[in-house]
């Protein structure tokens, strides 16, 4: 994808994000999005929940919360894996996605600020978190079922196309395994109500900030340094795209707050003590949708029951920032191919290993 073909959608300045294209099967109500912009403390709870709730060392709470999550079928057929296992088995990949479908009309335009695959190895010893940048250059697959012939945009746009909800998690998992050639054993959507309360209820979170941001939403001056931030600093902070390499320290932002809730929860003894954890879960048990395919809720978070914070690398697509008609994009480098070779085969380790400018540090 070195040269790029002609963009079709996503028309705007190479400083904002460009509207999102009306959607073929009804007019979009484009609304300024600041409830998407909170999609890391949904993937923060996200990871939190899915890796340390077995902790506590009983099922009722799990079951509980399995209870308490809503269920659809969030993957498309093509992205789905061969012959699911019911049995949770390594190597795994789930798809992690921050936005609000759950909270505003299905016809409203909508976007996923947030794309995260996480892979786990055969040894689900170790979790790999894979930010998908939301300006990638890629090609929509054409949905029947909604007039939609296929476009050629940001990635971010597909779950606008799909209408939001389930048919967008399906276009958006069906460009991935197009894009990728990887194929998904679960899915999970979040949006935010209750989400802020769950950063207040760990009393914050530490984030460490790598160089001064001055935000542009509220003007407060974030110096370099950690510090434990409340939700609403937190959200502002985590907001913040005008660095000099574009969306890429946005993406290592999120991913060091994965890092750091799941810390602040840990050191908290929120995942072992259930009254603790019962509350974090009471505050965001409405506000996910979960695929786990042919696997049970309680038997995946009991397998990844020895996971810590410690356990989590962070990972960027080798990409570069172009711009065409005027339009910002991320475009895959010759090295992404190397990285989607490395997840399909689950060799991200030794991937790792060769390519240290391309990891986070988390």
């Amino acid at each position: 994808m070195s040269d790029p073909p002609t963009v079709t959608a996503g028309h705007g300045s190479a400083e904002s994000d460009g509207p999102i294209p009306a959607n073929p099967a009804g007019p979009a109500k484009h609304r300024r999005r600041r409830r998407t912009r909170r999609f890391l403390l949904a993937a923060g709870v996200a990871v939190v929940l899915v890796l340390g709730l077995a902790g506590i060392g009983g099922t009722v709470l799990i079951r509980r919360y399995d209870d308490a999550v809503a269920k659809d079928t969030l993957l498309a057929p093509s992205a789905r894996v061969d012959a699911p296992h019911a049995t949770v088995v390594g190597p795994l990949n789930f798809l992690l996605i921050g936005s609000d479908y759950r909270t505003w009309s299905p016809d409203a335009g909508q976007r996923s600020d947030t794309i995260i695959i996480a892979h786990l190895p055969q040894a689900l010893d170790h979790v790999y978190l894979i930010s998908v940048p939301r300006d990638l250059l890629v090609e929509l697959p054409a949905v029947p079922e909604l007039n939609f012939p296929g476009a050629t945009t940001k990635i971010n746009a597909a779950f606008d196309y799909g209408r939001g909800g389930r048919l967008g998690v399906q276009l958006l998992s069906h460009t991935l395994t197009n894009l990728m050639g990887v194929r998904f054993d679960g899915a999970a959507v979040i949006d935010f109500s209750g989400l802020q309360k769950a950063v207040d209820i760990l009393g914050g979170v530490e984030v460490c900030v790598d160089v001064r941001v001055v935000s542009v939403h509220t003007r407060t001056v974030f110096e370099p340094g950690c510090r434990v931030m409340g939700s609403k600093d937190v959200l502002d902070y985590l907001r913040q795209r005008n660095f000099p390499d574009g969306d890429f320290s946005r993406q290592r932002h999120q991913q060091q707050f994965l890092k750091a809730f799941f810390d602040r929860a840990v050191s908290m003894g929120m995942l072992t003590n259930p009254l603790k954890l019962d509350s974090l879960l009471r505050a965001v048990a409405g506000s996910m949708t979960v695929d786990t395919g042919a696997k049970s809720l309680p038997d995946l978070v009991l397998a990844l029951r020895d996971l810590r914070p410690g356990d989590m690398t962070g990972v960027k697509i080798p990409s570069h920032i172009g711009v065409i008609d005027n339009v910002s994009y991320v475009i895959p480098s010759a090295d992404a191919e190397g990285l989607f070779v490395a997840l399909r085969t689950d060799a991200l380790s030794a991937w790792v290993a060769t390519h240290p400018q391309w990891v986070n540090r988390i």
